[in-house]
């Protein structure tokens, strides 16, 4: 049994934040019912290459990043742009506890799908919007993009090489963190609910989001008045804090504190800079980045990057590699922590995702379902409201698809 089990959650979400958000709740113990377009599902299912083998080794069209974001939920295929649609889900809305959405501002509202008509309903819901750029503000009602809000944000005026073109970070951290923040949300509004008995809506926006992650270089800014600017690997508030260059390859080095970099120049056999004052705190290291960057780096070139990674290792200086995606799943602590989940799949049995971080001692993640297939849990979950003949009716007139889920349960039993 899971932390969040008996907790019911409607996820209308597409692409990442939103359902990264549901993923979490689900792998939490929450039913997460996916509320999806028939025939088409959400947009990431076709955001291919790269795609699933199956069972024989072939392409199918499940999608990687789809996959990514979707387990341990339920697919339900229904048209809400049908008003049989729009009531089958006010009808689940009366038993749901949280609803997930990252739709336009304001454009459920015709579907009867917002948040004061479904308060109505069920005063109860959490009900939380998840939009580029939130309810409120001149573009409220505009859709937001990941790399689009990296830019906006300011982060990519910091991400790069000094004096090259801005770069945004290699996974789509506005959404990632927003579905985080989403999830934070959500259980502080199930604890206010609580006591006051009352939902509540949840307005969060993905560029509030990266503002707000700026963290310490944002606060740079306002201590200072002065915009932070990219300086490639290195830290802007600590040195030594980068990327250093070996004799072969690349590594990192990370000197928190002042004893840190003592350590290091013990491990390195360079303890004539622990005399100069120049040195000697890291005011004194960020004063002089540029000198004693320049004299390390130098030095780092004598050998290969595992010689000083072991010998700066030995001083418990944090230090490391720059791993590959597929060095770091092979990482002898990422294998120790179970960071690599089989989760069977109807077409893959050997299908495998990135497991939760999440590690809880009495409620831990359980892994009950691989990403679902578009409608694959329809009839399943519908059969609560509506009879298997009005089920039936609305399967042939298009306002739901039970069709996978039917092939679903020829294949295998479900309950």
């Amino acid at each position: 049994m899971g932390a969040l089990t008996g907790l019911t959650v409607l996820d209308l979400s597409r692409v990442l934040a939103g359902p990264w958000c549901g993923q979490i709740l689900a792998d939490l113990g929450a039913e997460v019912i996916k509320v999806e377009r028939p025939k088409v599902g959400d947009d990431t299912r076709m955001w291919g290459p790269p795609w699933m083998l199956n069972n024989q080794g072939q392409l199918t069209k499940e999608a990687g990043y789809y996959q990514a974001a979707n387990r341990n939920k339920y697919s339900v295929a229904i048209d809400i742009a049908s008003e049989e649609g729009q009531q089958l889900i006010q009808e689940m809305v009366k038993d749901a506890d949280v609803l997930i959405e990252n739709y336009k501002a304001g454009s459920l509202a015709k579907y009867g799908l917002d948040y004061a008509t479904l308060n109505k309903i069920n005063p109860q819901l959490i009900y939380c919007s998840i939009t580029g750029f939130g309810q409120t503000g001149p573009r409220a009602e505009e859709p937001g993009y990941d790399f689009v809000i990296q830019g906006m944000s300011g982060l990519m005026s910091i991400t790069g090489e000094e004096n090259q073109e801005p770069q945004k970070v290699g996974v789509a951290v506005a959404d990632i963190q927003t579905g985080l923040y989403a999830t934070v949300a959500i259980q502080a509004a199930l604890w206010s609910r609580l006591t006051t008995g009352k939902g509540q809506h949840i307005d969060l926006s993905l560029l509030d989001v990266q503002v707000a992650a700026l963290a310490n270089q944002g606060m740079n800014f306002l201590t200072t008045g002065k915009s932070p600017v990219r300086m490639g690997n290195a830290h802007p508030n600590i040195v030594p804090y980068q990327l250093f260059k070996a004799k072969d390859k690349d590594f990192i080095i990370a000197c928190g504190n002042d004893k840190q970099f003592r350590d290091l120049c013990i491990a390195i056999e360079r303890t004539d800079l622990l005399e100069r004052s120049d040195y000697l705190t890291n005011k004194d290291r960020v004063a002089n980045r540029n000198k004693l960057i320049a004299i390390l780096s130098a030095h780092f070139l004598a050998h290969a990057a595992n010689y000083w990674v072991e010998r700066i290792h030995a001083k418990k200086v944090p230090v490391g590699m720059i791993n590959s995606i597929e060095d770091a799943l092979n990482e002898p602590q990422i294998q120790a922590r179970q960071m690599i989940v089989n989760i069977p799949h109807l077409q893959n049995q050997a299908f495998n995702m990135i497991a939760s971080p999440i590690k809880l001692s009495e409620t831990p993640i359980e892994y009950r379902n691989a990403p679902p297939q578009l409608g694959e849990h329809t009839f399943k979950i519908l059969k609560r409201y509506k009879s298997d003949a009005q089920l039936n009716q609305l399967n042939e007139k298009g306002i739901i698809d039970g069709k996978a889920n039917k092939e679903y349960e020829e294949k295998i039993n479900i309950d």
